[in-house]
């Protein structure tokens, strides 16, 4: 399966200008992978890049209904102190996903760690939206790198 698999991972704030830029970005990576043969694609479940993600890949799903969009999760409770209407789209987005994975059943010191790993371990390719070196997002595109993943970095297109 990682040879077919994409795993998303970015920073949970992002400004309304870079937002727009990311997700036109991220549509034409999506598309350029899939003709490529990838056909999961595997996001964290966090607020912000991860979300844009997931919902980026589920509008792909309406024009290639062969690909597959996994939730790798920290936890069963990651969404319970977020506001209403921000936790009531996460529960959207997982009720469309095709499949939902969590690494442990709550809240941890190191789940979120857990799920990052488990995100790289899936995948052949790593889709970021990174602009620091330090944080978890820095710490998942590293893992990635020496995981010999394809790193695609869509605030610094090459």
């Amino acid at each position: 399966m990682p040879q077919r698999t994409c795993c998303f991972t970015g920073h949970r704030e992002l400004s309304p200008v870079k937002f727009i830029s990311v997700k036109h970005r991220l549509l034409s990576v999506i598309d350029q992978l899939i003709s490529r043969g990838i056909t999961n694609f595997c996001a964290g479940g966090a607020l912000g890049f991860d979300t844009l993600a997931a919902l980026t890949v589920l509008e792909a799903k309406n024009k290639y209904p062969q690909i597959k969009l996994i939730m790798i999760l920290p936890c069963k409770d990651q969404a319970d102190n977020w506001s209403f209407v921000k936790r009531e789209n996460y529960k959207a987005i997982l009720r469309k996903a095709d499949e939902v994975f969590y690494v442990a059943e709550s809240y941890s010191q190191f789940c979120m760690q857990k799920r990052n790993q488990e995100l790289v371990n899936r995948s052949s390719i790593c889709v970021c939206c990174l602009e620091r070196s330090s944080g978890g997002t820095a710490y998942t595109v590293n893992y990635a790198k020496k995981k010999g993943l394809e790193i695609i970095n869509l605030l610094n297109p090459e």
